[in-house]
């Protein structure tokens, strides 16, 4: 199959995300007002709600790169949501009520009722920095697409879906985000079942889907649960469950592009049904991805996978010296691993356990001299390119879909990527918006001015913010797999605010100046965890909260002793 879309590919794409746009701006005639653009007014059913969190989640990072973390690493991946539901929960019972009675617009001006000006101001700035960061590598993914389609130039590509985005976004606010996620989560669906159905179509003859899920689990790609507990270990059962939780408590509960979907809510019990449904869904979600992955990795088992999955890194890598001698090696290496594959499938019908274990030792063998083949390939291309850490996990799904997938299902999937792209960034870049204009701009800069004026320039800071995701996008190729960069990312700021928001909920006492400096010296522990250690990033989340917490809790006792003194 060739790489570029056929006219039946571009139909179907642009077809796609027409009708997807079309919808959520339909949707949002008519918004004339902060309250309309920004939070529709509160008028969302949990339905809407709960698809637009999830397309949220689900954006063009999670099909790009989970589908190549699962090629590269297996599915432990999945562990990371492990704590959410757990999360969910507590997030229903203690912090959707207040904020739906408080009638607040962001989740940092809830923080000014409760302590003061200068706590919230902090909390807002931390947010702007991490979710503008975030934004960008949100932005960088669908990039990865058109690179890989069209050979672009991933610069250009970054422009192009950034000024999209700033369009749409800008446009049509909270309420054409939230109704286009709606379809775009029913086209997500749709494309991910069809993906994994043309997955097994692409199976040799005699290689069924059972064979296919051995195979998998015979390679280390089926790993999902490791009860070992290891700091240094990213994916364990341990890390999921309490660092996931705590980063999905932060994210859901303190992130103002989560907290503005089910702010939009009618009433507190349609917010909380939003997230519980994304409480049983997520989890399976992401393991059918994980899933999809670890059976593109055995579709490469019987065709060669190419050297290096980034398109301009292997036309570079032709013409270097010495490539002629590392392809025929990742040659043979290949055919190796691939004789070694049958042969465990014919060692297991034949159910020889015996064979079935020398063939597994073979396998692992030939796995080991195809992937210091490649290594050789990658060390070639780096020298060549004068760059270091080259990473093309996020190329795996996308050369698979353009060049085996047939004509039609090929445009399908990259319209599914796209319209994940859009959710994601669109949401993000919104939220922005919403907290530079409630608690920046009104609060700081401009208390008194008309809704039209405040409308005005909530559009300037939406084009703003995509412009400065626009800007980061530019490094988020430097920073390997995009669905752990934006996770570490966010987890280098979450824990801090979380801890703020559980000072604010949880005791009662603590005032302004316990949690203001708390929330210094949380973000303090973690960058020196970061640089420091080699704790793995979901503990970041755990840290930081803890922090502050103590940290809160001392400065207001030595601040309420100093008073009575």
């Amino acid at each position: 199959m060739t790489s570029v879309l056929s006219t039946l590919d571009w139909v179907v794409m642009l077809c796609t995300l027409a009708s997807i746009v079309g919808f959520g701006l339909w949707k949002s005639r008519g918004t004339k007002t902060v309250g309309e653009y920004l939070l529709a007014n509160r008028t969302m059913p949990w339905y809407a709600m709960g698809l637009s969190i999830m397309a949220t989640q689900a954006g063009a990072v999670t099909f790009i790169s989970t589908t190549g973390q699962a090629y590269v690493d297996g599915m432990r991946f999945v562990q990371f949501y492990f704590g959410l539901p757990i999360a969910m929960v507590i997030l229903c019972i203690a912090v959707v009520p207040v904020f739906h009675r408080t009638r607040v617009f962001t989740a940092y001006e809830y923080l000014e009722q409760r302590f003061d000006a200068k706590t919230r101001a902090l909390a807002s700035i931390i947010f702007l920095i991490q979710r503008g960061l975030g934004a960008g590598i949100t932005i960088y993914a669908p990039a990865i697409a058109l690179s890989v389609i069209f050979s672009w130039d991933d610069r250009v590509t970054v422009v192009v879906i950034g000024l999209t985005v700033i369009f749409y976004t800008a446009t049509g606010g909270i309420p054409a985000v939230t109704w286009t996620d709606v379809v775009q989560m029913s086209v997500i669906f749709c494309g991910l079942i069809l993906a994994l159905v043309m997955v097994f179509r692409l199976l040799p003859a005699g290689v069924s889907p059972l064979d296919a899920v051995y195979l998998a689990g015979s390679a280390g790609r089926l790993n999902a649960v490791d009860t070992h507990f290891d700091w240094n270990n990213r994916y364990n059962l341990w890390s999921g469950l309490i660092g996931g939780a705590f980063l999905a408590l932060a994210y859901f509960g303190c992130d103002q592009s989560q907290v503005q979907r089910y702010l939009t809510g009618k009433s507190i019990e349609q917010s909380k049904l939003s997230l519980l449904f994304n409480a049983m869904a997520k989890v399976p979600m992401q393991f059918f991805i994980l899933f999809v992955g670890a059976m593109v990795f055995v579709v490469y088992q019987f065709i060669a996978p190419p050297m290096l999955f980034q398109p301009h890194a292997m036309e570079v890598l032709r013409g270097t010296p010495g490539f002629a001698a590392v392809s025929s090696d990742y040659d043979h290496a290949f055919a190796s691993r691939k004789n070694a594959a049958y042969a465990i499938l014919d060692a297991r019908h034949k159910g020889n356990g015996a064979a079935l274990e020398r063939e597994k030792a073979n396998y692992a063998e030939a796995q080991g001299h195809l992937l210091a083949a490649r290594g050789q390939g990658v060390e070639l291309y780096e020298k060549a390119a004068n760059l270091h850490g080259f990473n093309d996990a996020n190329y795996v799904f996308l050369t698979f879909v353009t060049h085996y997938l047939p004509v039609g299902v090929i445009g399908l999937i990259i319209a599914v990527i796209f319209s994940a792209a859009m959710s994601a960034s669109s949401g993000e870049v919104n939220s922005l918006a919403t907290v530079t204009v409630i608690d920046i701009y009104k609060r700081h800069i401009k208390p008194v001015a008309t809704d039209g004026h405040y409308l005005l320039v909530s559009r300037l800071a939406t084009v703003f913010w995509g412009a400065y995701a626009m800007l980061f996008a530019q490094y988020a190729r430097t920073l390997g797999s995009l669905v752990e960069a934006v996770n570490m990312i966010g987890s280098l700021f979450y824990g801090t605010l979380l801890g703020v928001f559980t000072l604010a909920f949880f005791f009662k006492r603590v005032r302004g100046t316990g949690a203001f400096w708390g929330m210094l010296l949380g973000e303090a522990a973690i960058l020196a965890v970061a640089r420091f250690t080699k704790v793995t990033f979901l503990w970041y989340n755990v840290i930081g909260a803890v922090v502050v917490v103590i940290a809160g809790l001392v400065i207001n006792q030595f601040e309420g002793a100093r008073e009575h003194s």
